[in-house]
């Protein structure tokens, strides 16, 4: 089996399904469902306070009991039986509960496909986690180009029809061999003798979590409002796919040559430049609010983004023992990707109704400190080179 070839096709499956989630669902809820934005924002930030609590718990727990493969086979079943039950529902409540079920399952395949990355990176069956993670990007961009012109065409009801059917297409995927060692059950004595707050205990680990945490939090605003805030500074609907993308585009360059051109790149150094590059994609939007230079902010993703996560997998390889990947993945899901977002998502959510480009510019107070604590973390580094080599 080529290991890296499989892994490329596991991401590309799921990102093709996250890049119609992502950007669109609210927007679907909003257009078709007939809430109003703060609704959704709501809706969407109890779905990560649902995320978080699964990634930060029910993840780790399972992983510590079920082999990777039979992990991502239960969360795409589950993730395919929630989406069936938006059906029926129309009402806010009704949403709110699914939404919440839907995070439960859902957003539990990124840990699990980037702590399967990194299983078969230290087993040596993966030589390049950014070559192989450059394809779920490809997923991302090749689907939102696609769904334009359906939406175009359609309307926004065809958005869960393509995520239903993307969502059949990762399960059955899932069901297909896997390499072995992703298929083998974890040791019980291993994992009883990890907990998760060892991780802490790690050299420098608390201070690059806050780093993530910050810098994914400050996406909040353009992941829940990206969609709307093209409508309303008159974007062309056929392009506002190709819009959103622009940011995947500039993750994929970034990701297709991270492995060697930023691979002697110190993880303080990388955390530090997307904190700059965060601060100054933000700043771009509330300063001119116009098609072109959102456009132009869009490729600072590749910092913002990409960067920040390629820094804290490379300091999870090279500083997280084998059995603890799945609860620093659970952690960096929880606190980063799911429960820091659902509180900015609720911000720029006020600030949004208030003024659309407000919501941009307040995510600077989370990319702004990241970029003073990378900078120390980055001193730290310095220092403890210093001392090796001396």
């Amino acid at each position: 089996m080529n290991t890296q070839r499989w892994m490329s096709t596991r991401f590309f499956s799921f990102f093709m399904t996250w890049g119609i989630f992502l950007p669109y669902w609210s927007g679907w809820m909003i257009y078709t469902k007939g809430i109003t934005v703060s609704q959704a924002s709501l809706i969407m930030s109890f779905g990560l306070i649902a995320r978080g609590l699964s990634t930060l718990f029910a993840f780790p727990y399972l992983s510590g009991r079920l082999s990777s493969k039979i992990l991502l086979n239960v969360a795409g079943l589950g993730t395919l039986v929630t989406i069936l039950c938006y059906i029926p529902v129309n009402s806010f409540a009704g949403l709110l509960i699914v939404t919440m079920l839907l995070h439960i399952f859902y957003p539990a395949l990124m840990p699990a496909l980037d702590s399967a990355a990194s299983i078969l990176v230290q087993s040596k069956q993966l030589r390049h986690y950014g070559r192989s993670r450059q394809w779920g990007s490809i997923g991302f961009v090749s689907i939102g180009m696609i769904l334009t012109i359906f939406t175009g065409m359609l309307g926004d009801e065809v958005i869960f029809w393509a995520l239903l059917l993307g969502m059949t297409g990762f399960v059955f995927l899932s069901f297909m061999n896997a390499p072995d060692v992703l298929s083998k059950k974890p040791q019980v004595k291993q994992t009883q003798q990890v907990s998760m707050l060892r991780l802490f205990r790690i050299k420098h680990f608390s201070l690059v979590l806050i780093i993530v945490i910050l810098l994914q939090a400050a996406h909040a605003t353009y992941y829940n409002y990206g969609y709307i805030f093209l409508q309303d500074i008159q974007a062309p609907i056929y392009l506002i796919g190709f819009i959103i993308n622009i940011a995947v585009i500039a993750e994929i360059i970034f990701f297709s040559i991270a492995d060697k051109s930023f691979n002697k790149f110190s993880v303080g150094t990388l955390l530090t430049l997307a904190a700059i590059g965060s601060s100054i994609r933000w700043i771009l939007v509330f300063a001119f609010p116009n098609v072109i230079v959102f456009c132009v902010a869009q490729t600072l993703h590749a910092f913002s983004f990409a960067m920040g996560h390629f820094a804290f997998m490379k300091y999870l390889i090279n500083n997280i023992p084998h059995a603890q990947i799945p609860k620093a993945q659970g952690m960096y899901s929880a606190l980063a990707l799911s429960w820091s977002t659902a509180v900015f998502t609720i911000f720029g959510g006020y600030l949004y109704e208030i003024e659309p480009r407000y919501a941009f510019i307040g995510m600077i107070i989370c990319t702004l400190p990241a970029m003073l604590i990378a900078l120390v973390y980055r001193k730290l580094e310095l220092k403890q080179e210093v001392l090796i080599s001396v």
